[in-house]
């Protein structure tokens, strides 16, 4: 199976286990509503598949 972390977090979440909040985000513009929705400091990172 093929996951990435946003949606391991939200199948950990459905399930009561604690995450961190985050969004995804996929243009600048939504970065910079997330920062402001979830206090204004965050972490950009971005996600790929990688591995074999």
């Amino acid at each position: 199976m093929k996951t990435h972390e946003y949606q391991a977090k939200a199948l950990l979440a459905q399930f009561g286990i604690p995450v961190p909040r985050g969004r995804v985000a996929t243009t600048s513009e939504e970065t910079e509503k997330v920062a402001a929705e979830l206090g204004g400091k965050v972490i950009v990172k971005a996600q790929v598949y990688a591995g074999g």
